[in-house]
């Protein structure tokens, strides 16, 4: 079985600009990484502490226009060391949604999408 622990939250964002300065000025988080997601429209930053490789914050911005004014909590991420094992495993059970397929970033992470029971979003990752 493989080994899972959470990986990071990841936020919707209008500006992710600003959000970057807020988050690095403010919250006291570090820049890790920023791409454009495969899809080409969706920006996405990674943000963690301590001068580690971890991320504990995604921004993404371009997902969607119609934002509520008190932000949005996308995801959480469940990070795995074995992508593939935990997308069969979870083809298995009853899940509200799955992912049709694995995702590759450009940067290598793979990840894919459930849907909980209340319709909240998670995700597995693999770096």
């Amino acid at each position: 079985m493989s080994q899972k622990r959470l990986d990071h939250v990841g936020i919707v964002v209008r500006d992710l600009e600003t959000t970057i300065a807020f988050y690095t000025a403010v919250v006291g988080l570090e820049l890790k990484d920023r791409l454009t997601h495969t899809n080409g429209v969706i920006q996405l930053a990674f943000l963690g502490f301590n001068g580690s490789d971890e991320t504990e914050v995604e921004l993404i911005q371009g997902y969607s226009d119609t934002l509520p004014a008190e932000g949005t909590v996308h995801h959480f991420a469940v990070s795995t060391d074995n992508i593939e094992e935990e997308y069969t495993r979870v083809q298995g059970l009853d899940v509200p949604h799955l992912d049709e397929e694995i995702v590759t970033l450009p940067n290598g992470y793979r990840y894919f999408f459930v849907h909980g029971p209340e319709g909240e979003w998670i995700e597995f990752f693999q770096r």
